[in-house]
Parts: C-alpha cells; structure tokens; sequence
C-alpha cells in the first residue's frame, strides 16, 4: 500500500498491523495515508493498529491524521484505530484522543480486550433478496447479543440501506453488525462513491426518498463515511430509545 516515497503504508495482512514509515507531512501524502487507513478499516473489520516506530512527522501532523480516521469509523461496528509509538512520534493536543502504546506487547493487549466474537458480517450481491438476508442477521445477532427490541428498528434501517444500494449502487455490498454496550452498530459498504442524500422530511405527497428519513428516525445517529472505491454508511441504534418510543 506504497502512497509516495517519503511516506509508506505497509499493511501485514496475516495481523491487525498496520505500518507507517518515512516522513509525513500535511501535504497530499497524508490525505493518500489517510484513505489507505480508511481503505484497511473498510476492507478487515475489526480494529487496526498503528505501528509509527519508523515515521517522523512534523507538527503533530501524526496525531491529527491518525485522530481524524479514528472519529471518521468510531461509529462502524467493531471498529478502532490504536497506534503502537515506542518513539514518541504521535504528539500534540490530538495525541489525548488516541489510545497510544509505547510496546508492542501492550498494543496487542488492547487489542485483545476488543474481542472479534461480537460481530457478524455477511457479502451480498445488489439483488433483491439481499434486504431479506440482512434482515435475518440482524434477528440473529440481536437474539444472541440480548437486545432483542432492537430487531425492529435495525431491521427497518438496514432495509433501507441495503436497497440503497441494490437502487443505486448497484455494487457487491458487505453488511457489518456488532454490539456495544447497549447499542448496535451497523454499517453497509458499497463500492459506488455516489453519497446518499437527505433533504429533511418528505412531503406527504412524495413517493420516494423516504429511506433516509426513516433511518433518521429509529437511529440516535447515522452517517456516510467516504472510502477508497466506495462508501461505509452506517448507523447506531440505542436499545433505551427503542423503549422510550414504545412508551
């Protein structure tokens, strides 16, 4: 994953790592490291680490990129972003945003504590009987996950996304859902760079548009995240809003 030659992304494809070397700077190289960390979160679910041991940066231009992606995916399910700086590389005010290990022993710690059983995933082609898929892994995981008034409203959200996808995307899709306290995260990655657009409420005599309304309505926030080749749009439900709603 070379972005130029002052600045390296290496990705070891048997592990969570990825390594940063050379020298980074706020030019165009960070933006290309930038979507080459997007690219691995979207791609491998689960959290990545950062080993910036051979990187040197300026301006505490390390801790604002590495900061941004780690806000850009908090919301996708099972997704963070933690950096192994045994140097001391990552420094400035939004080096307090990041969970920083001085070894490689403590960073594969953390790693461990986010345990990759809470997450199911599925691949599915734009036809459509995809929503029907999605839907039975939704009352799959929020069965096995104990949040089962959650079925509903997330079964709702993800209809709508994935048939955004089968309407307008018309790529391969990857549907990803995973727990987190009492919420559910979930998020659907395409390969169409076309973001969804919503104006607001509808009016009454509309007859389409109404998929991101409805998502609006049963998710606390959603989203879409550009990618490399793509999008990740993703929404988070809350069990105790799922309550108030049914009074």
């Amino acid at each position: 994953m070379p972005t130029d030659a002052r600045c390296l992304v290496e990705a070891d494809e048997s592990s969570a790592t990825v390594r940063l070397s050379g020298v980074l700077e706020p030019t165009a190289a960070a933006d290309r490291v930038r979507d080459a960390l997007l690219a691995r979160l979207s791609e491998r679910p689960g959290p990545i680490v950062v080993d910036v041991a051979r990187l040197r940066s300026t301006d505490g231009s390390a801790a604002r990129l590495l900061a941004e992606v780690r806000r850009a995916v908090a919301d996708w399910p099972a997704a963070d972003l933690l950096v192994l700086d045994p140097a001391g590389t990552v420094t400035g005010a939004d080096a307090t945003a990041l969970p920083v290990y001085a070894t490689a022993d403590e960073a594969t710690a953390a790693l461990a504590r986010t345990p990759m059983a809470a997450l199911l995933a599925a691949d599915l082609a734009p036809t459509v009987g995809a929503a029907r898929q999605a839907r039975a892994m939704i009352a799959d995981g929020c069965a096995r996950w104990g949040v089962p008034q959650l079925t509903e409203p997330a079964s709702i959200a993800v209809t709508e996304m994935v048939n955004n996808v089968v309407a307008h995307a018309r790529t391969p899709m990857t549907v990803r859902l995973a727990p987190r306290d009492s919420s559910l995260h979930l998020a659907v990655r395409d390969h169409s760079p076309r973001q969804p657009a919503y104006a607001g409420l509808a009016p009454l005599t509309s007859t389409g548009g109404r998929g991101l309304l409805l998502i609006d309505t049963v998710a606390r926030r959603w989203g879409s995240t550009p990618v490399p080749n793509g999008k990740v749009v993703w929404c988070v439900l809350h069990a105790e809003d799922e309550a108030a709603r049914q009074g």
